[in-house]
């Protein structure tokens, strides 16, 4: 069974979202983990800042099937789908990999941000160091460390997804 990794962010009330999407999450997907939770700028917009966090489960569901659940789980945390792009979330759930699965279709895989944006690459590089790009073959750790210093700094935060 492919293991995926879903990064998961909010900045509308966003520990008690990021705890509300972790429970959901769970009935999911029950053997998810999740990565520490990071504090970090809003990007793309002026707006407070969010929480971050990563989580990693395995998955027999396709990849629509399992974007469907995701959205699911954004609209039962107060997202709707006509939100502007690039403006304050109550819950954005974006899927980063699926197995190692290398498409374009019916979802860009493995997300092509992932190796630009702070917020999904550190979560990611915090759960699964050692895990290898699909694309690259580079672990998550090493491609971390080198984006690091271009982007804004990540804020550990003490929310524990895992504990509740």
């Amino acid at each position: 069974m492919p293991q995926a990794y879903a990064a998961l962010g909010s900045n509308i009330d966003p520990q008690r979202r990021m705890l509300q999407a972790s429970a959901l999450l769970r009935q999911y997907f029950p053997g998810i983990v999740f990565s520490p939770c990071f504090g970090n700028p809003a990007v793309g917009f002026d707006g407070a800042d969010f929480i971050n966090a990563v989580g990693g489960f395995e998955t027999h569901l396709t990849v629509p099937e399992l974007q469907a659940a995701l959205h699911a789980v954004e609209e039962q945390c107060g997202r709707h789908r006509s939100d502007a792009k690039w403006a304050p979330r109550s819950m954005d759930i974006d899927l980063l990999l699926h197995g190692d699965q290398v498409c374009d279709a019916p979802l860009p895989l493995p997300r092509p941000d992932l190796l630009r944006r702070g917020y999904m690459l550190g979560p990611l590089a915090a759960l699964a160091p050692q895990l290898p790009h699909p694309r690259t073959g580079r672990s998550m750790a090493a491609l971390w460390s080198e984006l690091r210093p271009q982007v804004p700094a990540l804020r550990r935060l003490a929310l524990d997804l895992n504990a509740s």
